[in-house]
């Protein structure tokens, strides 16, 4: 096999395992803190404010959040961009899609294609047995709020997969352009206003999913590069006319 074929066959493959490197195995371990519902306990605490991007929010906590699950969809929030520029909304950095007890012990998560939009998590297949398994009330689309750039940093290191505990409020919020957003309470509701939205004092990776086509993404992603180097820097010959 020469380099042109090497970088080829490496390229070909860190596409296809770049493609499939969230599909999740039936087979993974799960840590017996998964087991559980969200620990919810009625707190009074005092409102407070925060100050981030240049707003101000008032947050109302209601009550001590203790949630472990597992990931299984996400997106990350720029206040920068789309709704949260619109509405001004610096505080809220993420959305996690978690899921726990039977969903995560149980369900063919395999078959289930997850995805979050701008404040939703998503759901669907095609396979009735793989949706009977599965709970929408142990599922759990997640507003994450913090002002603490080492909480920001944790939450950008989560992937698809991981197993996790967040620790924190729900709280209910809103900033003085108008904005806000009210938590869920219940894991039963659905549709608008059915997210918890969680002001986070503290995250933790219980434990990280990897899977064989992350191993090969990251070996061809090696292989690709090095291999392109090696054809660029190789001596060449041209022919006179």
């Amino acid at each position: 096999m020469n380099l042109k074929q090497l970088i080829l066959i490496s390229f070909v493959l860190l596409i296809v395992s770049f493609w499939n490197r969230n599909n999740l195995s039936s087979e993974m371990p799960l840590l017996a803190e998964l087991g559980r519902e969200p620990v919810q306990t009625e707190i009074k605490k005092a409102p407070f404010s925060v100050t981030v991007g240049g707003s101000d929010y008032q947050i109302t906590p209601l009550y001590d959040y203790d949630l472990a699950g597992m990931v299984v969809s996400y997106q990350h929030h720029n206040g920068n961009y789309g709704l949260h520029r619109r509405w001004g909304d610096h505080l809220n950095v993420a959305d996690f899609c978690v899921v726990w007890q039977d969903n995560a012990f149980t369900a063919q998560l395999d078959k289930l294609n997850f995805w979050n939009g701008e404040f939703t998590c998503n759901v669907q297949t095609s396979d009735s047995e793989a949706w009977a398994s599965f709970h929408m009330d142990q599922l759990s689309n997640n507003h994450l709020l913090t002002v603490d750039d080492r909480i920001r940093d944790q939450l950008g290191a989560i992937k698809i997969g991981d197993q996790i505990r967040i620790r924190g409020w729900l709280s209910d919020y809103s900033h003085g352009q108008g904005g806000g957003r009210k938590t869920s309470t219940i894991r039963q509701d659905t549709g608008n206003g059915a997210c918890e939205t969680i002001f986070v004092q503290q995250v933790d990776i219980l434990n990280a999913y990897s899977n064989g086509w992350r191993k090969l993404m990251n070996v061809m992603l090696i292989v690709f590069v090095l291999s392109l180097i090696f054809y660029l820097k190789a001596p060449y010959k041209t022919r006179g006319y």
